[in-house]
């Protein structure tokens, strides 16, 4: 039986193409990574909520969505850098991948000081209290808190690009270790935090908001003078045309990424807006819980983004095909987990978060199915964004981000809080079928028109 498991562990190891063993590798390290992550995650919240209360929980939360939308303003930079570079990388372009980099740093750079500006000065006028419904009995002001959120997503945003660095180098792996490491720092301040202070929200995000960018910064300084010191970002290699040929290839990601937004983001805000700060904290429950899936999932499929570029570029569709066949055999044990999940979700809670809050059944169902539906979806996206056919990609998140608000808006007052994640569920199968079938012809070398755009 040793002999068999160690014979096992050789093959997996040295079997298989170049680009094929990347792939592995970059699985198992990141599941280790991320598992460690996972669990941080989970810590955090009943820490988090504990030290405040699922009001002040749920208006950090619904801050933190809100916000979330200044990442698009990159206007997919990131993304269209992270396929750019894999382009150039298997076609040995280096001197095209340092100019991208520069390019890209200098650009976003300017967005950031721009969206920092333009945000903070529109912001002024609005009455943030009444647009979140706080309570009057809370008595403070939480626009020093967006400022707070607003100026680390502004750094955030202008630092991000070494993860799509590293990602389209083959090493998503490390990607993830910036990211553990940011939850750590959380962690520890937050439990700081309620050692020696009580339910300061302001002390709160600036520590939750903070950690993640100064842990940014230091890996963009380490990694910048060492294993990426040869496309260390340089002020003369910043040039025009490049700036044009990365927008022209970021555009379609740009609306993709406001897409997503709406589909992900607007949940908090408008779930605040209808039914009050402290059913965002009961909603983020289940959303956290079944996260474990699509985390899984995208620690399984992430190194396949930059794969399938490779492959697309070398026109090795056999890879493409195998790969795809194998993620969607992943998926059928994904639905049955998720399954799992369901059945113990109520049990899970109460350990979890213990009998303060109570989850809806048909919250936490609907959630299941949710996050079934979505593991399919991005199997098929990452290919679709691998490859750079994302024309039927926008169309579908133009259209299903137009009905998504209102509809959950609708279903919310029909239901109650289970009606945004049905909303969604209804999108989401609207988009799969789509993106399903364009995918299966661009296996087959079969996509025209429209489905090869």
């Amino acid at each position: 039986m040793r002999s068999f498991i160690k014979n096992k562990a050789q093959a997996f190891w040295s079997a298989g193409s170049e680009r094929s063993l990347k792939v592995k590798r970059n699985i198992v390290y990141t599941f280790l990574i991320r598992g460690l992550s996972v669990l941080i995650g989970f810590l955090l919240l009943p820490l988090t909520i504990n030290y405040l209360n699922a009001t002040q929980y749920g208006i950090w939360v619904t801050i933190a969505s809100l916000v979330a939308w200044i990442n698009t303003f990159d206007i997919g930079l990131s993304n269209g850098l992270r396929n750019k570079l894999a382009h150039s990388l298997a076609l040995g372009e280096h001197d095209a991948v340092q100019r991208d980099i520069s390019t890209t740093y200098a650009l976003l750079c300017g967005i950031a000081v721009a969206v920092f500006v333009v945000f903070y000065s529109v912001g002024l006028f609005f009455n943030w209290n009444w647009l979140l419904r706080v309570p009057a009995t809370m008595q403070f002001d939480i626009w020093p808190v967006l400022v707070i959120t607003l100026a680390s997503f502004c750094i955030q945003f202008i630092l991000q690009p070494v993860n799509s660095i590293l990602i389209a180098m083959h090493q998503p792996f490390k990607a993830s270790l910036i990211l553990l490491l940011g939850q750590v720092l959380t962690y520890v301040l937050i439990w700081v935090l309620s050692i020696f202070t009580k339910g300061n929200l302001y002390l709160l995000v600036l520590v939750a908001s903070g950690s993640p960018v100064l842990v940014l910064l230091l890996a963009n300084i380490y990694l910048f003078a060492t294993s990426l010191k040869a496309f260390i970002p340089r002020l003369r290699n910043v040039l025009l045309l490049n700036a044009k040929s990365l927008m022209s290839v970021s555009a379609a990601f740009f609306f993709i990424q406001i897409g997503a937004l709406i589909l992900y983001e607007t949940d908090n805000i408008v779930i605040s807006r209808i039914l009050g700060p402290h059913e965002v904290t009961t909603f983020n429950i289940p959303f956290k819980y079944f996260s474990i899936i699509n985390i899984v999932f995208y620690i399984i499929i992430t190194p396949y983004w930059s794969a399938f570029t490779d492959a697309y570029a070398r026109e090795d569709f056999g890879w493409i095909r195998g790969s795809i066949r194998k993620m969607r055999k992943l998926w059928a044990a994904a639905a049955v987990f998720a399954f799992v999940l369901y059945l113990f979700s109520g049990i899970v809670y109460r350990l979890w978060i213990g009998n303060g809050i109570v989850v809806p059944n048909m919250l936490s169902l609907s959630m299941a199915v949710y996050a079934i539906l979505q593991t399919w979806m991005v199997i098929h996206a990452y290919l679709l964004n691998g490859v750079g056919k994302l024309r039927v990609q926008l169309i579908l998140v133009i259209a299903t981000g137009i009905i998504n608000v209102p509809l959950s808006i609708f279903l919310i007052k029909q239901i109650g809080l289970p009606g945004t994640v049905l909303a969604n569920i209804i999108v989401m199968l609207v988009t799969n079928v789509f993106i399903t079938w364009q995918c299966k012809l661009i296996i087959a070398n079969k996509a025209t028109g429209i489905w090869a755009k």
